[in-house]
């Protein structure tokens, strides 16, 4: 049978949205209920009327906007503020001067909060202070003046839209992060069982070729030694996975939804580690810092190359049989890559003969690319101890290829 994936949805918001879409209903009813209560006290009876119409055709017809956060757009929530501002403004046309004077509700009354508390559970603590704002001054407007109970009204609906506001952007973080941990957790599992499958079928392959393939020598013995690289790169790949795999985290009306993709960011820096561990294998050893080395994508590419050069290097004049070692230091101010082998080292003078004679593989493949990095290159040899290339780039210094050094 096909597996089924399975979409775990965590949604904070959810119940809020109930809970607005209840309260609007509720508010819309009690509004109603005052009006009819005090309907023979109003000079102009026939505007409430009106707009209790209009009112309560709003409410119903938008209840599935107040379902989520995806359906509740920014045009909705500005017509919905926009009644309940009008509806305040309406009030000294609809009542009279002595109710309204005497600190007798407005004609949508506590409705107007429903309108603001979406502003804050859509967009959190901001918004929530933007419509609050717009609500507080149409209420001092119809009162004419700041009295006591018309500036009490305004600070709660201010202060408490903006605190409900900042709750929703954090508890929308929390749950981000949540959903980020469980996606890590299933696949630190799932990595896990491979590295299992794999450990009990293609790593115990690839080393009992290499092992006969060195008993036997000739052609077998070359083909022990690639498998030996391969086990050794397998071994890498199944047991840190040096490249990334990034993340992107959504907020959909169901709820957080973390989705692992494969996707290059040519615009972010790059993890150096992750550029040299194909380097490493069965005579290369990669040591590296157990956090990421971030680099801007040209530099780490440089130095990456700079790396690939100095390894030629090795195979070239250290023979076959040489060993390497790479170490990589992110040290505050600079990040620093170590290249060392166990050749015979190189004689003295000898790279300012290949420079003089034109072979310029040192001084371009590898100085000359950390120079353009406002970096530096150091190579130390002696004779039959091996050789070191110190590659240095200073933090503050790295620029992309190709630009001269600022002084």
């Amino acid at each position: 049978m096909p597996k089924r994936e399975r979409v775990l949805r965590m949604s904070v918001e959810l119940p809020l949205w109930r809970a607005l879409a209840g309260y609007r209903v509720l508010t819309m009813l009690y509004a109603i209920g005052l009006c009819a209560t005090a309907y023979d006290r109003f000079t102009r009876p026939w505007v409430a009327v009106a707009y209790y119409a209009v009112l309560a055709v709003w409410t119903l017809a938008t209840l599935p906007k107040v379902s989520g956060a995806a359906s509740c757009t920014r045009r909705f929530l500005a017509a919905d503020l926009a009644l309940a501002v009008i509806g305040i403004l309406l009030t000294p046309f609809a009542d009279s001067h002595q109710r309204i004077a005497g600190g007798g509700p407005t004609l949508p009354s506590i409705w107007t909060a429903g309108a603001v508390l979406a502003f804050a559970v859509k967009g959190g603590w901001r918004w929530a202070a933007i419509a609050s704002t717009a609500v507080a001054a149409a209420n001092l407007i119809e009162r004419g003046h700041p009295a006591r109970d018309t500036v009490h009204n305004v600070i709660l609906v201010w202060v408490a839209s903006i605190a409900i506001g900042y709750v929703v952007e954090v508890a929308r973080a929390s749950e981000r992060t949540l959903a980020r941990a469980l996606e890590i957790e299933a696949a630190t599992r799932e990595r896990e069982r491979l590295a299992r499958d794999i450990h009990d079928s293609v790593l115990q392959v690839l080393a009992m070729v290499k092992r006969r393939g060195a008993a036997l020598g000739g052609e077998a013995a070359e083909l022990g030694r690639l498998a030996g690289e391969q086990e050794v790169a397998l071994r890498t790949l199944v047991s840190g996975g040096l490249v990334p795999v990034s993340r992107v985290s959504e907020d959909l009306a169901e709820g957080a939804v973390v989705r692992a993709v494969e996707e290059p960011d040519d615009d972010g820096p790059l993890d150096l580690r992750a550029l040299l561990a194909p380097y490493a294998g069965a005579r290369v050893s990669l040591a590296e810092p157990g956090a990421p080395v971030p680099l801007p994508p040209d530099a780490a590419r440089e130095v990456a190359a700079a790396v690939g050069a100095a390894l030629d290097n090795v195979r070239a004049h250290a023979g076959d049989g040489a060993r390497a070692w790479i170490l990589v230091e992110d040290e505050p101010d600079e990040i620093v890559v170590t290249v060392r082998d166990d050749g015979p080292g190189i004689p003295e003078g000898r790279l300012a003969q290949a420079e003089g004679e034109g072979r310029l593989g040192v001084a371009l493949s590898i100085r000359g690319r950390l120079r353009d990095l406002g970096g530096s290159a150091e190579i130390l040899s002696v004779p039959g101890q091996g050789t070191e290339v110190e590659l240095k780039v200073p933090k503050g210094a790295v620029r992309a290829p190709g630009k001269k050094a600022e002084r």
